[in-house]
């Protein structure tokens, strides 16, 4: 039976809150730099206890999906995001061409790296692959945005695209970006770039032995670690 999403996130709230561990919780809201609380609970625990309660609380779909994504990433514990994203990946596939405000709300909230790597290669990378006339607008604007978790998510979408990816738009992306100086960017260049290369050495290390002034040390050292 389809529960409401009320009934559904106050079922979560109970289980993840019995299952929460105050010492683990300080310490991950530690390791976040104190940007979220906790309920402190470890992956391997949370996901079992993610596959148990769907058992009993099927996921809604459409709109009311969206709905529930929307509610799990207005509450604080980091542990109800990453549960959003989780269930989100099960379903993008599916996902209609109105699911894009939905996807940029998860990348402008809540933002740290480790919501929004997940977002943007698991959630819109398989989305973008589905409406590819999307990456002409909106990886286009994101890599313009004053909000680096924009920039960062338009450089990552195709992490794990491989033969597909489009090289082309990503040194694009990567030399509109390449005077950062800001950490998350310089990484996700060079993230990227090494995942490529496990496709395409040659191209990456061409790419980089061209740009070599103009990247940072840190890129260079990401994009050619395994060539």
């Amino acid at each position: 039976m389809q529960a409401s999403n009320q009934i559904f996130i106050q079922e979560l709230l109970i289980v993840f809150s019995a299952a929460g561990n105050k010492n683990e919780a300080y310490a991950m809201s530690k390791y976040m730099r104190k940007r979220f609380s906790f309920f402190g609970i470890k992956s391997e625990l949370r996901k079992s206890l993610q596959k148990d309660f769907l058992s009993k609380y099927p996921l809604p779909q459409g709109a009311e999906l969206k709905e529930l994504i929307e509610k799990l990433w207005a509450l604080p514990q980091r542990e109800l995001h990453y549960f959003a994203i989780e269930i989100l990946e099960k379903s993008i596939k599916k996902a209609d061409e109105s699911w894009m405000p939905l996807l940029e709300k998860l990348i402008s909230e809540n933002s740290w790296w480790d919501t929004i790597d997940a977002v943007a290669s698991k959630l819109i990378g398989t989305y973008l692959k589905k409406y590819p006339q999307f990456c002409e607008s909106y990886p286009e604007k994101w890599i313009r945005s004053d909000n680096f978790w924009f920039r960062r998510s338009a450089l990552l979408y195709q992490l794990k695209y491989k033969k597909a990816t489009d090289f082309e738009r990503l040194k694009k992306y990567i030399l509109c970006t390449a005077g950062e100086k800001e950490f998350f960017i310089q990484k996700a260049q060079g993230w990227t770039l090494r995942e490529y290369a496990k496709t395409n050495p040659e191209l990456v290390s061409q790419f980089v032995a061209e740009n070599a002034s103009t990247l940072s040390q840190l890129t260079k050292r990401e994009a050619l670690k395994n060539i």
